[in-house]
């Protein structure tokens, strides 16, 4: 009988042992009570901070995407798509957020989690993207600008728009020079018109017929076009880079408190 005593004592000790001792909620610094208030102020700030990102991405969409048609490629609205996606993401991810933490369900604060990391790799790649295209647009720009203008214009209606908006408001006159469009597909319609109408300094019916330095502009529309496209890069990269710090902290306090959650006492 003692010798039984002493196996099953033994036995419980080992028992014992094995299992973890389950720590109080505000056992250490960074106690589970500790964790959920700097994460109910990381989702305010977190919130506020998607509304802004919100906001750049759909004025990026909303005024700066008239010209996309005369783009070669299509990175520039895909950073602007990236942006709206990642601050849209703000208001239902703090829900999450807030939910998980009031009822410290860690299957929710793990969703919680992925989230942020996936916002973090939506806003980071889109600054990235931005900053890359930057510098890659003027290239772009000066290799295809002139083509599309020569071949496209009044046979695609969009192109057509978007480059008598440009000339107009950019007060220029074809890609690289007002000369470029006598040999463009347009002008062989109607050899009379020497330039588009939206050349002129003035605009009216067929003032494009005279070429004049007192009727039209002379430079061409490459030069203010890429400096306006590289500006709002700009913006979006600073945006993104900058935005895309904020999900860390977030990601990094609930991994901490999807842990802590697991070995805590009420």
């Amino acid at each position: 009988m003692a010798e039984e005593k002493k196996k099953d004592s033994s036995a419980l000790i080992s028992t014992k042992k094995k299992v973890k001792p389950r720590k109080s909620r505000d056992a250490d610094c960074l106690s589970v009570n500790f964790l959920k208030c700097v994460l109910h102020i990381f989702n305010i700030v977190f919130l506020f901070a998607g509304i802004g990102v919100l906001i750049i991405g759909a004025w990026t969409v909303a005024s700066r995407h008239r010209f996309v048609p005369l783009l070669p490629t299509p990175t520039y609205p895909a950073i602007s798509y990236l942006l709206v996606i990642a601050g849209g993401m703000g208001v239902p991810l703090c829900a999450l957020g807030c939910c998980g933490l009031k009822t410290e369900n860690r299957t929710s604060i793990l969703c919680y989690t992925y989230f942020l990391l996936f916002t973090f790799i939506l806003e980071a790649g889109a600054g990235g993207l931005a900053y890359y295209y930057e510098v890659a647009v003027e290239y772009e720009l000066k290799a295809e600008l002139n083509n599309t203008f020569i071949a496209n214009y009044a046979l695609d209606v969009i192109v057509t728009d978007a480059v008598d908006l440009m000339q107009s408001e950019f007060k220029c006159c074809g890609a690289l020079r007002y000369s470029d469009w006598r040999r463009s597909a347009w002008h062989g319609h109607d050899p009379r018109l020497l330039v588009p109408d939206s050349c002129c300094k003035t605009i009216t019916s067929r003032c494009g017929m005279r070429d004049h330095p007192s009727n039209i502009y002379y430079h061409g529309c490459v030069a203010p076009f890429t400096n306006h496209i590289r500006e709002n890069l700009i913006i979006l990269a600073a945006v993104g880079v900058g935005m895309s710090v904020i999900p860390i902290f977030g990601f990094l306090f609930s991994c901490i408190l999807y842990v802590k959650i697991k070995h805590v006492i009420d």
